[in-house]
């Protein structure tokens, strides 16, 4: 599965997810843009309390910055520590087994 920016066909802005109308200059008009490649680790968390369908102690999120400027969140997989400013790259998976079926998103790793 590819997740997507989408791209203001009037000024250019990028957003995830898709707007109904840019923010930027109001037009409605997105082409898709690929989300993938090298991010930059802006700021993290780790959660405890997960909710159904994720079977660990506990998983850590992350909200990053691609290349473009897009910022998404998503889970992170490094070894030891993630520390904010690091490069990763980014990936899509299942992030959550539910009962209707598994759901993806994006899953960060460390180089």
């Amino acid at each position: 599965m590819k997740l997507c920016a989408y791209r203001c066909r009037r000024c250019g802005a990028t957003d995830h997810p898709k707007p109904l109308v840019c923010a930027a200059c109001g037009g409605r008009a997105f082409d898709e843009v690929p989300l993938e490649g090298m991010v930059t680790l802006l700021t993290y968390t780790r959660v405890y309390n997960l909710p159904e369908g994720i079977d660990k102690p506990y998983l850590d999120f992350g909200i990053v910055e691609f290349e473009n400027g897009v910022r998404v969140t998503g889970q992170l997989e490094v070894r030891g520590e993630a520390r904010i400013g690091m490069k990763l790259k980014a990936e899509t998976g299942v992030v959550r087994l539910l009962p209707d079926g598994p759901r993806e998103g994006f899953i960060f790793k460390e180089l």
